[in-house]
């Protein structure tokens, strides 16, 4: 019972939530990826849609449908990411789901050694970390709030027992 995380306070709607089952959601985020130093360059996106299917299809027209020998390897290599990876999912997700009221107006993460206030607007800056290297965080989680700009990577939210919208 200690790995469930409760979403209470002024909602429509309390939620429960299961860090275990994250590893499964696509929202998941790699975190090392998401801080690394690296500025990430900006990207053109519908542009590079456009031209990655085009030459997929003018592939199909030329070899007829066939599936790469890479698909195995791009498999194992999912399966071994998760493996080893520190992952995430964005805190916002869930507090739409859980509908704040209008009265509301800040989020309180709270913890075996306290609680930690953020304004609700800042929802979409938190993430909550559930994994390290592939494996959960049993020791001080069962998740670690993070902000999106990495500012207390080093030094995260740790023991959280439960979000509650005030």
């Amino acid at each position: 019972m200690e790995q469930i995380i409760p979403i209470k306070g002024n909602v429509s709607f309390p939620l429960t939530l299961d860090p275990g089952v994250w590893i499964f959601d696509d929202r998941r985020i790699d975190l090392d990826d998401f801080f690394s130093s690296s500025p990430r360059p900006e990207r053109d996106t519908e542009q590079e849609y456009i031209k990655s299917t085009s030459k997929f299809w003018e592939k199909e027209i030329r070899e007829g449908a066939v599936f790469p020998p890479t698909i195995k390897s791009e498999k194992k290599y999912e399966k071994e990411k998760v493996l080893t990876s520190t992952f995430g999912v964005p805190l916002s997700p869930f507090l739409k789901n859980a509908v704040p009221s209008d009265i509301a107006s800040q989020i309180v993460i709270e913890t075996k050694d306290g609680s930690f206030s953020f304004p609700l607007a800042e929802a979409d800056s938190l993430i909550m970390q559930f994994s390290f290297k592939g494996k959960p965080l049993r020791e001080d989680g069962p998740v670690y709030v993070l902000l999106k700009d990495g500012s207390n990577r080093d030094c995260p939210i740790k023991n959280v027992t439960a979000i509650s919208v005030q």
